[in-house]
């Protein structure tokens, strides 16, 4: 499993804004003291991006950087599918790339902070940079972002243009929303060629934006109300990535419980129709919903949930274990309704895996609040606990709201973390044999990542003959976050169709590949440019 995310608050910035006195004052009484803005003499000596009059595909290279959650990540895809399809290469070295292509994520300050900072780097090193995902379209006016090229998280199929118009130098910004008919559609074309980060992962966004207004989340203003996508279309991409090698589909969203609602649909009709379409040997990962619209659907999801190409794994955040926080939130569940859910799979899903976030130290939580929290997550020992202290995000409601001193949301985060951190959830499965379909390689490098039924990590040795396939393993041990265990000679899952390549692209239109007439236009220029030169040469010489 992911190890949990836990954000600690750091007190610079409250201890500098404290002290309530800025530069200039701290330097009257000194002579020959000049003031300057750290900030702006690193933009004076940073180098300007080199600026092409035009581009030829295939000589400019780009890196691309994601935060956030798995709905980024396969903005991201679509968006790295374009622009290798139209020519570009693709990086991992970002000091060798031309311009860098940052996807943004604004659900907690650490996460835009980071993003902040990778923009004055690539500006320090004279990189183009273009911002993309939750930032620029939820606060276009924020002033890191002023004089940059921005993507709307609605605006990826767009990518190619705004990439081209800042290599020339220009500043581009599409933040529009996409609608038909006057009313708003799940976003970019499912269609569009992508470059998986993961070639045996295929990230479906099954729908847009969500129906909460929950008073802590700016998401809301970046992806906006619900719009789902057809069932149809997304039966057809699933099928398209099983063809290509494939062997794990993940379904994500704001929120995969609301889909439907807005076309006349629902979750358990796409998930029985996509159900019908993954092979032998792969699985599906339903992505995170909300309790207030899994409830309508509990019997069928539990019925979804125990099918054998299906994870027993659902991710459904209660926030708080507090009845007056949720309102406060603006939930729309209480904790029974919670527990409900909780229960109930538990009960018609033998040994599901529910994992759950938590937000310490929301503005309104007291200690008899959090006490709740504790006693929910003692109650039920999450096997996957997202710890998060609240952070005061610019536009939201809870922003407005009187916060709780640091250090007691700090000490708060410190005991749900030393509770999570006080059990061991997997001790009881070893010596058991399970099948793990593995896909990733662990981040020490020395083994290879796979899942169990329940979505549960467990470690195998590193024979590449087991990576993208269905694994038979026994157990041998167990730690906080993952299992080890040891291949039988049952011998592993038959052969899949080969998948591609890193960096190769997905699903390319007929239109966007590569064709003759470009490579007969790129050798055009180059000869056209070639015989300039030597035209020159000849007129000076003679």
């Amino acid at each position: 499993m992911t190890a949990p995310c836990i954000d600690i608050i750091d007190d610079i910035e409250d201890l500098i804004s404290s002290q309530d006195i800025t530069p200039k004052e701290r330097y009257s009484s000194k002579k020959k003291v000049t003031i300057r803005a750290k900030r702006k003499l690193d933009q004076e000596i940073a180098p300007e991006p080199q600026i092409y009059s035009s581009i030829i595909p295939g000589t400019q290279t780009i890196f691309v950087k994601t935060w956030g959650c798995t709905h980024n990540s396969s903005d991201s895809e679509y968006m790295a599918g374009q622009l290798a399809a139209y020519g570009y290469n693709l990086t991992e070295d970002k000091n060798r790339a031309d311009l860098w292509l940052l996807n943004s994520c604004t659900v907690k300050n650490p996460a835009e902070d980071h993003f902040k900072n990778e923009i004055e780097a690539g500006r320090k090193l004279g990189k183009h940079v273009v911002v993309a995902g939750c930032v620029p379209q939820g606060a276009p006016k924020s002033g890191f972002i002023q004089g940059l090229s921005m993507i709307g998280v609605q605006q990826i199929d767009r990518v190619v243009e705004v990439v081209e118009e800042t290599l020339k130098g220009n500043t581009v910004r599409f933040l529009g929303q996409k609608k038909e008919s006057g009313k708003k559609i799940g976003g970019a074309s499912l269609d569009l060629p992508k470059v998986r980060r993961n070639p045996l992962i295929e990230i479906i966004a099954i729908n847009t934006g969500c129906l909460n207004q929950c008073t802590y989340c700016k998401t809301k203003h970046a992806r906006g109300e619900l719009g789902s996508y057809p069932p149809e279309q997304i039966v057809e991409r699933a099928k398209q990535a099983f063809e290509e090698g494939v062997c794990e589909l993940w379904l994500t969203s704001e929120d995969t419980g609301a889909y439907g609602k807005d076309i006349g649909t629902s979750l358990p009709e796409l998930l029985w129709k996509l159900v019908e379409v993954i092979p032998d040997g792969c699985m599906m990962r339903i992505g995170m919903t909300n309790p207030p619209y899994i409830l309508e659907h509990l019997e069928e999801i539990s019925k979804i949930l125990k099918h054998p190409r299906v994870y027993s794994f659902l991710h459904v955040p209660v926030q708080s274990g507090s009845d007056q926080v949720l309102l406060d939130m603006k939930r729309e569940y209480t904790r029974a309704n919670f527990e409900h859910v909780v229960e109930f799979l538990q009960s018609k899903v033998p040994g599901v895996t529910i994992a759950t976030d938590i937000i310490c130290g929301f503005p309104t939580e007291t200690d008899l609040d959090f006490s709740y929290t504790m006693t929910l997550c003692e109650k039920y020992k999450f096997p996957s606990l997202f710890i998060n202290q609240f952070f005061p995000r610019p536009g939201t409601p809870a922003a407005r709201m009187t916060r709780i001193p640091t250090q007691d949301v700090k000490k708060r985060t410190k005991k749900l973390s030393d509770f999570f951190q006080s059990y061991e959830p997997y001790g009881h499965k070893v010596g058991s044999v399970q099948k793990v379909l593995v896909t990733e390689t662990s981040h020490d490098k020395l083994h290879y990542v796979g899942h169990n039924k329940f979505y549960e990590q467990v470690l195998v040795p590193m024979k590449e003959e087991f990576m993208g396939k269905m694994v038979t393993v026994e157990i041998v041990s167990a730690t906080k976050h993952s299992m080890k265990g040891e291949p039988l000679d049952e011998g592993v899952s038959p052969a899949l169709k080969p998948s591609l390549g890193k960096g190769i692209v997905s699903g390319v239109p007929v239109e966007m590949r590569p064709s003759i007439f470009r490579m007969v236009a790129v050798v055009g220029i180059f000869f056209a440019v070639f015989a300039r030169i030597l035209w020159k040469f000849l007129a000076i010489n003679l």
